[in-house]
């Protein structure tokens, strides 16, 4: 991480601070600073190298998107800075109400639609590529991993490569979908207002139903959502409305194959932390892995 004065110098290029610029938080993959304007307030954020991309990301989103990401001030792609205008409350500091997504599903799918034609100018630039037909690879080197779960539950999960594998080449069958950008991270802490999506850095360029692998767990575990319930097929058909045509059966196995898939995500964080913050680290990921064991046939 850079120097703090350094980050004050650079971010008093783009705003006048009215009081100290303090870290709200810090993490192993970023750290970020809430600065104090005469109306209101902006963030920086500096992201480790494992999370570099997302000022970049963040900030060409912003340019053909600027309703649904947060407005970007200022951002260094070489130096992995970013400077962000606030964007009002989460949806998380009300719950989690179905609701929200309901309208803001529709406006995501248009932004990954659109983004479908920078899908290898984003990964060029450094978002992970996780690619449908490179997913039973990555499932191989995934379960060839010492992970955090049971060796019953390990087993299993290693049992499900071949299934895994026609999943993904039945996914990848499908050729009306090309990769895009997908967030990774979709729950009610990281939407704002009526559509904006913030914190891109657990982004890849994937199948673009992925995305909704965490929105629907969130629904699931904080807003106490049964799996029966209606909801999902409403919030299901209102994303899907702008991708035209009938995905409903894609969709639905795209949440499978995106459940593991976001396992596998998760091992991009976890190859980068100090053993010191493993522990914490695995608590998450266990969970993670046991909600990908749901899609293994007999579960």
């Amino acid at each position: 991480m850079a120097r703090v004065d350094d980050a004050e110098t650079w971010i008093r290029r783009y705003v006048e601070p009215v009081g100290p610029i303090e870290t709200t938080h810090v993490r192993p993959w970023s750290t970020v600073r809430r600065v104090p304007l005469a109306d209101g307030v902006a963030w920086f954020k500096a992201c480790a190298p494992v999370q570099g991309f997302e000022p970049r990301l963040s900030a060409h989103l912003y340019r053909r998107w600027p309703d649904r990401v947060a407005e970007v001030l200022a951002h260094d792609e070489d130096r992995a800075w970013l400077l962000l205008a606030d964007a009002g409350d989460p949806v998380g500091t009300t719950g989690n109400p179905p609701e929200a997504w309901l309208a803001a599903l529709p406006r995501y799918a248009e932004l990954q639609r659109g983004e479908t034609g920078y899908a290898d100018e984003h990964v060029a630039h450094g978002v992970p590529a996780l690619p449908v037909a490179q997913l039973p690879d990555r499932f191989a080197d995934l379960v060839a991993r010492d992970l955090p779960v049971d060796r019953a539950e390990h087993d299993r999960l290693a049992a499900f490569a071949p299934g895994y594998a026609r999943m993904c080449a039945e996914l990848a069958a499908d050729r009306r979908l090309g990769p895009t950008v997908q967030h990774d991270d979709l729950h009610m802490t990281n939407l704002y207002g009526r559509a904006r999506v913030l914190d891109w850095g657990d982004a890849s360029v994937s199948h673009p139903f992925f995305s909704l692998v965490v929105t629907f767990r969130f629904l699931e575990e904080r807003t106490g959502l049964p799996l029966d319930d209606p909801w999902y097929a409403r919030l299901r058909d209102a994303y899907l409305e702008p991708w035209g045509g009938d995905f409903r059966d894609t969709f639905e196995l795209a949440l499978r194959v995106g459940a593991v898939a976001h396992a596998i995500a998760w091992t991009r964080q976890r190859d980068f932390l100090p053993p010191a913050e493993l522990p914490g680290f695995d608590e998450g990921f266990a969970h993670i892995l046991r909600r990908a064991l749901r899609v293994v046939p007999g579960h």
